[in-house]
């Protein structure tokens, strides 16, 4: 038994702690809300209202509901897998709160994507959820099948967190099937996988599987210390909810051993994690649970006061276990003071709540009260009926060991109407049980002895092995060292040979290293050199067709444009001129100096055409850089030559984004397209010199990175051959110290 004081201890060491963990909850929260109001992308901006769905989930369950409808709704105008997340969101959601008939509703509505997203991911979670719903419809075959399809691809996928999750679950089937050994089996191997995956929460939850697998099949000691080991591992991950739900179910199983101060210990932390992350669900289940304990202290009215409030919650939630669970508490309440008017009221409400739920098991525990209130009115015939409707449902369902405090009840009622022979058959069988269940708790304290005999046999056994290892050796290193004296003389030439013969060869690889890094080196400065020529070949040009800009504003006495035009220049050409020398520039840098020369041409041709320039948000977190104007020429042809002053709607779009370990730029106009400028002689012979040039860059750019970036030119409408599509890939490179300006 865990000492209470050590353990209030730790609960207040942990509350001191979580202070500043609470606070990084609301830094974290506030940045996904910003992250929201300034996100433009439609379907960007969904993801993060479902980050922050996710992020509510752990903290603030309530909230987490108060969005699930909206992001359902927003799903719909997305592809496939946004509307299944969104859904799946949505069943999580309605399983957390206990609201059984929306959470198998939403399940079975996803069902139909598998058919559209076969993708083990979906499966797995549909799969998983489908075991669920019927294990709890106690169809034990299919959940099963469910299941071992899950583990069959975490295995394949060698995803050891989601192979404990499934060996959990196969286990709590089996439980409820009454298969212990099944079990117990499964939930070791949970919790070994869980062990592999170093994941906490996973282990904590294995070790939760096999408190509740104990637990059902009357283990209780063996249940709290599992339990008390699930606590300590959620208690390090901080995981609130499991905190909560672990909490109870530690205080349900001291409860079941008479231990009330312990029980209403657990039950009170329960209600206190439950508060802090707003589970309306759990604050009312752990308030169910502190009436049951005021019930056996004969603390009737706070007994019902917390009952009464927990129905409150409940009732919002459309919980049904929860419903027939406090409803059969204030059953028994009401027993108690003899007010069985009220106790059968409550009793058949929550057999209402159960069938409804489909509780095989809880419905033969509320069987059973039915029974004692009709014995204890006297109605013999009435409480027989109820008292052997639960053992039948017992002997199909749930834990059989419930089974004898019903022949024991039975027991007493035939000895009330003088039926000695009935009374001292079911009173024998009571007797049966509560040997076995004596026997069952022996040897539950003898399997921990033992375990701890082996655990201690273990520890000897390997120190003996060490220390035999270690006469061993030092056998060896005397015998060796013997024999190497025996044989030195007549192998020593032998030995100067062999050393001789190394010596050369590692001479030789060092030789041979040197040679080899000079010449990458030598390669890598000549690419370098080239790229450097390169960009000389291209600023000149640029600068020319610039200043001829400049030209036509003077010449038409423009002097508002043309000042504005010089002020745009000089600040390009100050960007041209600090950035051309560099190898690689920031993909911003890039980006404005397309924006400035844009611009510069847009106000050239009186706002006839438009232009967008777009990157990808991970391209600026991940400090992506580019070699500089590797874009300008094609932008330049697709304005000078493109016509597009002559087009109606003409556009210009440039977009830079990242394709597994490559950067893809796509440059996008509709001017005239290729074949209609190519009557102008002038203009095929630049364009040509822009595509030699670029695709040489690129080439020594693949020598460098050994990569295989490309450059494609082609029509962007095919049908009329009119504009261009130009796509440049290039190797994805990231600076690796950001602070600095150059690469």
């Amino acid at each position: 038994m865990l000492n209470k004081t050590c353990v209030k201890v730790l609960f207040l060491f942990l509350f001191i702690l979580s202070s500043e963990f609470v606070v990084s909850q609301q830094s974290k929260e506030s940045q996904l809300i910003q992250s929201i109001k300034s996100e433009k992308n439609p379907k960007k901006r969904f993801n993060r209202i479902l980050s922050l769905g996710e992020f509510y989930k752990i903290h603030n369950i309530e909230r987490a509901d108060s969005i699930k409808n909206i992001i359902v709704k927003n799903s719909r105008t997305f592809d496939d897998t946004t509307r299944f997340n969104a859904l799946f969101y949505k069943a999580e959601i309605a399983y957390l709160r206990g609201n059984q008939d929306e959470y198998f509703k939403t399940i079975l509505e996803c069902q139909p994507f598998l058919n559209r997203l076969n993708t083990d991911e979906i499966r797995f979670k549909l799969f998983r959820h489908l075991g669920a719903y019927h294990t709890s419809m106690q169809e034990h075959e299919t959940a099963q099948f469910y299941f071992r399809n899950c583990i069959k691809m975490a295995k394949r996928d060698r995803d050891n967190k989601r192979l404990s999750e499934s060996f959990s679950f196969l286990a709590l089937d089996f439980m409820w099937d009454n298969q212990k050994d099944s079990a117990l089996f499964h939930a070791n191997l949970a919790i070994k996988t869980a062990r592999k995956a170093k994941n906490k929460t996973e282990l904590a939850k294995a070790f939760n599987t096999q408190a509740r697998i104990y637990a059902f099949f009357g283990q209780i000691e063996l249940s709290v210390a599992k339990n008390l080991i699930s606590l300590q591992l959620v208690e390090e991950t901080h995981n609130v909810y499991l905190l909560s739900q672990y909490s109870r179910e530690t205080g349900h199983a001291q409860e079941l051993i008479l231990n009330l101060n312990e029980a209403e210990y657990y039950y009170n932390q329960s209600l206190r994690y439950a508060q802090q992350i707003s589970d309306q669900r759990q604050i009312a289940l752990a308030l169910t649970s502190l009436a049951s304990v005021q019930l056996s202290r004969g603390n009737y009215d706070a007994a019902t006061e917390n009952a009464t409030k927990s129905i409150a919650y409940l009732d919002k939630l459309n919980d049904y276990n929860g419903l027939g669970e406090t409803h059969n508490i204030l059953g028994e309440i009401y027993k108690a003071q003899k007010s069985y008017e009220k106790a059968s009221s409550h009793l058949n409400q929550a057999l209402v709540y159960y069938e409804s739920a489909g509780n095989r098991e809880q419905i033969a525990a509320v069987y059973h009260n039915v029974g004692t209130v009709f014995k204890a009115q006297k109605k013999y015939t009435n409480a027989l009926n109820y008292l052997n409707r639960s053992i039948e449902i017992r002997e199909q369902f749930g834990a059989k060991n419930q089974i004898y405090h019903t022949y024991r009840v039975i027991a007493d009622v035939y000895k009330d109407i003088n039926n000695k022979a009935k009374s001292l058959e079911y009173l024998e069988l009571y007797l049966n049980y509560v040997d076995s269940n004596t026997i069952l708790q022996s040897a539950t304290k003898i399997a921990e002895l033992n375990e701890s005999y082996r655990s201690e046999k273990r520890e000897r056994l390997i120190n003996a092995q060490a220390d035999s290892l270690q006469r061993q050796q030092q056998e060896k290193v005397l015998s060796s060292t013997k024999l190497e004296n025996s044989q030195l003389r007549n192998n020593f030439q032998m030995y100067i040979i062999v050393a001789f013969l190394i010596i050369i060869v590692l001479a030789f690889i060092i030789l041979f290293y040197r040679w080899n890094q000079t010449k990458i080196k030598q390669q890598q400065k000549e690419a370098e050199m080239s790229q450097t020529l390169l960009r000389t070949q291209m600023n000149p040009h640029f600068v020319f067709n610039a200043m001829s800009v400049i030209q036509s504003y003077i010449f038409e006495n423009d002097t508002v444009n043309s000042s504005k035009f010089l002020v745009n220049f000089s600040r390009l050409m100050r960007l041209i001129l600090e950035n051309s020398p560099k190898k690689h520039i920031p993909i911003e840098t890039e980006m404005e100096i397309l924006e400035k020369y844009l611009g510069m041409q847009k106000l050239r041709f009186q706002d006839r055409f438009e232009f967008e320039i777009y990157a990808d948000d991970n391209l600026f977190d991940e400090h992506a850089i580019l070699p500089p104007m590797i874009t300008q020429p094609f932008i330049e042809n697709a304005i000078e030559h493109g016509q597009l002053h002559t087009i109606e709607g003409g556009f210009i779009h440039v977009t830079f984004k990242k394709v597994e370990d490559m950067l893809l730029i796509s440059i996008i106009d509709n001017g005239v397209g290729r074949k209609g400028s190519a009557a102008t002689k002038k203009s095929s012979a630049h364009k040509s010199m822009a595509i030699d040039i670029t695709k040489e860059r690129i080439e020594n750019l693949n020598k460098k990175h050994n990569t295989d970036g490309s450059l494609s030119v082609e029509d962007y409408n095919k049908d009329l051959q009119t504009g261009t599509k130009v796509l440049i890939s290039l190797p994805y490179t990231v600076d690796s110290n950001p602070s600095n300006d150059t690469t």
